[in-house]
């Protein structure tokens, strides 16, 4: 998707610097050209009526002033546009090191994480010298330019006032009022570097304006009521720039209320096969059907609203308990199916010993509950949704023991009636599934329930006996 192939610190520098840069110097620039325009247009028609001879000597000097501050501003497009690029890593870097500040301590990481500050922030200063140079720049090729302006003027009037007799009172009120262009003149060609500025910024903005979105789909009704019936199709699908698809021609199927596991090493595409059914990814090729409708012909809004998902990396949301359980488009359920959410997710307990309850904030990140605490709070979000669709990534995969049977006991009642596409490393958690996948190279090397593939003596049983072997080596 977008948000995975951007840059997060280009992604956050467009959402911030740029958009607010773009706001604020366009107000500036449209201003200036503006009030300047009027009053350049307006004193050259002054100075054509006093001496058109005259002031055709000015209008030889100001496209050369023009073209000079055109240049410049060509120079500052793309020194802003590297200084936003490092503005990007900047933010990208500062964010990393906040983020993975325990990393740095445990590892030792102070003076690499010094050097890469040092390092962008050294480039960031340079861009910014270099902008500051050209910027200089302009205003004394402006005054030289204008000089040569006012010099080829007195010389014009040197000349006319022996042939023409032209007026010292002329001549000085002509001096006046090119005197009073100059300071717009200096003002317009000013603003290059700003205007460059505002048009990179600009192109950031829009570029992000313009990025691709996902396709709506067909808008094709599901049937109601929704059975949650599954079929994968012959699907193929490789991330860009790799040549080995990470599923390859799997075809699979789950009938309403059923269970299907998927099992297999890391690379598998166990992941890809789950993010395929809320089209988080698109295949490249096969059919992902609900209730044998293809998903690509469905409105997102609708297929999504099919499907609950508990993933291995958890996103809670800075605010209550409450507000992370009723989330989003279910934030109008009732205190009631909160608290059944979180009694199905074995959190209700915990909950209730907070002096605040429900309202208890969950801080930053949920940097205030536990590990096993913040993945029962996004199954307690995932069971309040109530879809006909279930998919578990890794649902347990942060819980202890007892928090892990506790909730797998939850789990197994709320499955009834519910299709389930469960992703688990912990092969004891899905010893109930109808049928069990064991992927290998993006296609299912073996299929069956527990029973049937430990009697087979294959991948699956030795995924399984090396688990149960580590196991019980960590319980001597």
């Amino acid at each position: 998707s977008y948000f995975k192939r951007g840059d997060t610190g280009r992604l956050l520098n467009r959402f911030t610097i740029d958009a607010n840069t773009m706001a604020t110097v366009a107000t500036e620039v449209i201003t200036v050209l503006v009030r300047e325009s009027i009053a350049i247009v307006a004193l050259i028609a002054v100075l054509f009526y006093m001496s058109w001879q005259l002031t055709l000597i000015v209008f030889i000097m100001l496209p050369i002033s023009f073209i000079t501050a055109r240049i410049v501003a060509l120079r500052l497009k793309k020194i802003n546009r590297d200084t936003i690029n490092m503005n990007a890593e900047m933010v990208r870097v500062v964010s990393e090191t906040i983020e993975g500040e325990r990393v740095v301590k445990l590892f030792n990481g102070y003076e690499h994480e010094t050097e890469r500050f040092v390092y962008v922030n050294g480039r960031l200063r340079r861009f910014a010298m270099r902008a500051a140079t050209a910027n200089a720049a302009l205003s004394p090729i402006t005054q030289f330019f204008i000089s040569l302006a006012v010099a080829g003027v007195v010389a014009m009037a040197l000349y006319q006032s022996s042939v023409d007799g032209l007026t010292v009172g002329s001549f000085a009120a002509f001096l006046g009022a090119l005197a009073q262009l100059f300071d717009p003149i200096r003002r317009l060609t000013g603003m290059a570097g700003t205007t460059q500025r505002m048009l990179v910024a600009a192109e950031s903005v829009f570029s992000l304006i313009d990025a691709e979105v996902e396709p709506e789909g067909a808008k094709t009704a599901l049937p109601t009521p929704v059975k949650g019936n599954v079929e994968y199709r012959q699907v193929t699908h490789a991330f860009d720039g790799s040549d080995n698809p990470v599923v390859n021609n799997l075809s699979f199927s789950a009938k309403s209320g059923q269970t299907i596991a998927l099992v297999g090493r890391s690379g598998s595409g166990k992941t890809t096969l789950a993010n395929m059914l809320p089209r988080f990814i698109v295949p490249d090729s096969g059919q992902v059907l609900i209730d044998g409708i293809d998903i690509q012909d469905l409105d997102l809004r609708t297929l999504r609203a099919q499907i609950s998902m508990v993933s291995q990396d958890v996103v809670l949301f800075e605010g209550s308990i409450r507000d992370n359980v009723a989330y989003g488009g279910y934030s109008g359920k009732t205190d009631e199916e909160v608290w059944a959410a979180l009694e199905a997710a074995s959190l209700a307990d915990f909950v209730r010993s907070l002096p605040e309850g429900l309202n208890a904030p969950v801080g930053e990140k949920a940097n205030m509950l536990s590990g096993g605490q913040r993945q029962r709070l996004a199954i307690a979000r995932a069971l309040i949704k109530d879809s006909p669709i279930l998919i578990l990534d890794e649902a347990t995969s942060a819980l202890d023991n007892e928090s892990e049977w506790q909730i797998q006991n939850a789990l197994d009642k709320l499955m009834e009636n519910r299709t389930t596409l469960v992703i688990a490393h912990r092969l004891t958690t899905i010893q109930n599934a109808n049928s069990i996948l064991v992927l290998e190279k993006g296609q299912i090397a073996e299929q069956g329930t527990h029973q049937e593939l430990l009697n087979l003596g294959g991948m699956y049983a030795s995924l399984y006996n090396m688990e149960f072997t580590e196991k019980a080596d960590g319980e001597q």
